[in-house]
């Protein structure tokens, strides 16, 4: 539901006949620094943010399902999460010395 063409070139008139050649050019002008500094300022925001944080964080916040699909797909596929699998590695790696020796002794 935006403008056409049609629509545009009849704004266009409508403030041309209003305010004038010189006054349409200039706030046509200001309309253009503005639009600039404002890519400017996205530009220099976007440079100064930590990527790589953000897509960590994001990769650790679950996903909320937003439809009764996309909930039952998630029951059915792996229910492990991110934090899940790092716990399941460091128990894994966590055996106590007497684990070690047992394991030791059983490969004699």
């Amino acid at each position: 539901m935006g403008f056409h063409f049609v629509d545009i070139l009849i704004i266009a008139f409508i403030g041309l006949a209003i305010f004038g050649p010189k006054a349409l050019q200039s706030m046509a002008h200001s309309a253009g620094k503005g639009v600039n500094q404002a890519k400017n300022m996205k530009d220099k925001l976007m440079a100064e943010l930590p990527m790589d944080e953000i897509s960590q964080v994001a990769e650790s916040i679950p996903q909320v399902p937003l439809n009764s699909q996309q909930a039952v797909q998630m029951l059915l596929t792996s229910s492990n999460t991110p934090a899940e699998k790092s716990a399941e590695k460091k128990q894994q790696t966590s055996e106590t010395p007497l684990e070690k020796k047992q394991e030791v002794r059983a490969a004699e």
